[in-house]
């Protein structure tokens, strides 16, 4: 039997990612998880019955830390002889495609999940294109999460590698049985509700939101905004004035972090996603899957789920005044706003379905492996 690890820099994207998958793989693979320690860490091994590693590594930017979980990735790869590892984030593929190609481990896997460079500047810019430079030259095959993030590797010359793109992207896919519509169709609030989902901060397009929602608000009293997420102050905080008037209500309701989002999809006419840069957001395919129509930006991941008037509406990043528009045109266009949601789901189901998904990595394994 094969030995493969799998790899993130922390648990919870194990947790998030993975959850499930490990278990599956174990049926025909010997599987490791590696992560940096927790108890969610733990949890996963217990649930997906895969004997679990720690590693400690950071998130941000650390030399010596970085160093030290290189010597502690190799020496953990030089004992277990794997035939293959499997990383995703950035920093764990950074320390495992290394500590990988030092060992000597057959076949390296990195899965760029979503691209931090792209909406970056100056030296901060140039260190990380320069990371996922070395994540690539130490990987054996590569696999960007989407087309845009596979442009965006090959186009500004992180590698030259053949890149692969798995089914129609997107590494997690979607329980269509579990995000579905709901059977009654009565909601808590009459008028129409836009839903966010994602954390509080400057690049997921919260302040641009805040100001074109509150020009809606003035002229459309019973449209509501509900944010679904976390403030994360210290990483990337919003405006003073986007808090203020967040706090301040009138129409906006800020929920926090929820461990199940579902309901407020439920209770929503719409997503509106306005980030700045993404992967392949997670949140726009459960919105889909929950019949919503959705208002994104025109980047990686969110064009290639949304399809312009089918689906939803696209709108340049970091344009508060497109933004509006579409907010209002939902609004005031119901008719509109229902054809988008009646398509909504049909697509997302063709394309990123959880089991297909999943078959789309598990085929690569076996092409790889055997």
């Amino acid at each position: 039997m094969k030995k493969i690890v799998r790899a993130a820099t922390v648990p919870l994207s194990l947790e998030a990612f993975c959850r499930d998958m490990l278990r599956e793989l174990s049926q025909e693979y010997e599987v490791v998880a590696v992560s940096s320690p927790g108890e969610v860490l733990d949890e996963v091994g217990e649930r997906e019955g895969v004997r679990t590693i720690a590693v400690p590594m950071e998130r941000h930017i650390s030399l010596f830390r970085d160093l030290k979980s290189l010597w502690k990735m190799w020496r953990v790869l030089r004992r277990e002889k794997p035939d293959m590892i499997h990383s995703m984030t950035p920093k764990a593929g950074l320390i495992c495609m290394m500590a990988g190609w030092l060992v000597g481990v057959p076949v390296r896997i990195h899965t760029f999940t979503g691209l931090v460079w792209p909406t970056s500047t100056g030296l901060k810019r140039r260190i990380l294109m320069a990371t996922d430079w070395l994540t690539c030259a130490c990987a054996t095959h590569i696999i960007p999460e989407g087309e845009g993030v596979k442009s965006d590797l090959l186009n500004h010359h992180i590698t030259c590698k053949p890149l692969k793109v798995l089914g129609y992207g997107n590494v997690k896919g979607i329980d269509l049985d579990y995000f579905k519509p709901a059977e009654t169709t009565s909601k808590s609030h009459q008028g129409f509700t836009f839903v966010f989902v994602g954390r509080i901060v400057r690049d997921k397009g919260i302040n641009e939101l805040v100001k074109a929602f509150d020009r809606l608000h003035q002229e459309h009293n019973d449209v509501r905004l509900v944010l679904v997420g976390p403030r994360e102050d210290d990483l990337d905080p919003v405006l003073p004035e986007t808090l203020e008037r967040i706090d301040r209500g009138e129409g906006i309701e800020a929920v926090g972090k929820q461990s199940d989002v579902k309901p407020f999809y439920t209770d929503a006419d719409a997503l509106v996603f306005p980030s700045y840069r993404e992967g392949f957001p997670n949140v726009v395919i459960e919105a889909g899957a929950m019949g919503l129509p959705s208002i994104v930006t025109d980047i990686n991941g969110s064009r290639e789920i949304i399809i312009d008037g089918q689906n939803g509406i696209i709108v340049p990043p970091q344009d508060e005044e497109a933004l509006y528009q579409a907010m209002k045109l939902f609004v005031e266009d119901p008719e509109l706003a229902q054809s988008l949601a009646g398509n909504a789901r049909p697509l997302i189901a063709s394309r990123y379905e959880q089991g297909y998904v999943r078959k789309c990595l598990y085929d690569f394994y076996h092409e790889i492996l055997n």
